[in-house]
């Protein structure tokens, strides 16, 4: 298959289904069979897996790069979604649930900047939300070690005579995860708001 023609493929898959699908192992034919079902293995266990191969002809290191950044905060976006869940995210404004994702977003992409771009195909999504009560929308997590690199979280808060606020924040492992990192707050209403994923 000609270079452009695969990247082409590559690209249009990926935006039609917001990266929850990977792509076939045979659009890269230049592999032996073991490689193939080596990587099949690991995107068991991963919801997005970019894989380490020298670039390909034309390609740069930069490219690649940016693709797997595209390709976490599109995943981190729907991990998002998947969390607020349709009773959740349907009664919200989308100007402000738009403000939110753009910030989840800006969010995974500082933590990548600071992971070395040799690692990116290493580095993973939990790809199940806490339902219920539980705040976690998702780790950032290095899939060697299955140490996370960044949480993300929302919080739901009862504030005296305003109501109830999500407030989404998120942690890095930088300072032991103690540090609150404000992504953005949406005020919900003063009724108490459904479970998670409800």
């Amino acid at each position: 298959m000609k270079l452009w023609l695969r990247k082409a493929a590559v690209v249009l898959i990926t935006i039609m289904t917001l990266g929850m699908y990977v792509p076939p192992a045979f659009l890269n034919a230049d592999e032996s069979k073991d490689d193939i079902s080596a990587k099949t293995d690991i995107k068991e266990d991963i919801s997005t897996t970019v894989e380490e191969d020298s670039p390909l002809e034309g390609e740069s290191q930069e490219d690649e790069s940016v693709s797997f950044v595209q390709s976490m905060t599109s995943e981190a976006r729907v991990q998002t979604m998947k969390k607020l869940g349709p009773k959740i995210s349907s009664q919200i404004d989308p100007v402000f649930l738009d403000t939110i994702l753009f910030g989840v977003e800006e969010a995974v992409t500082k933590t990548l900047a600071t992971v070395d771009e040799s690692d990116y195909p290493f580095i993973g999504i939990t790809d199940q939300p806490t339902d219920g009560w539980g705040e976690k929308i998702f780790n950032l997590y290095d899939v060697r070690t299955d140490k996370a690199l960044a949480k993300f979280h929302v919080r739901r808060d009862n504030r005296p005579m305003e109501g109830y606020w999500f407030n989404f924040h998120y942690h890095v492992s930088n300072d032991r995860f103690e540090t609150h990192r404000e992504i953005g707050e949406i005020f919900w209403n003063k009724n108490v708001p459904p479970k998670w994923m409800a």
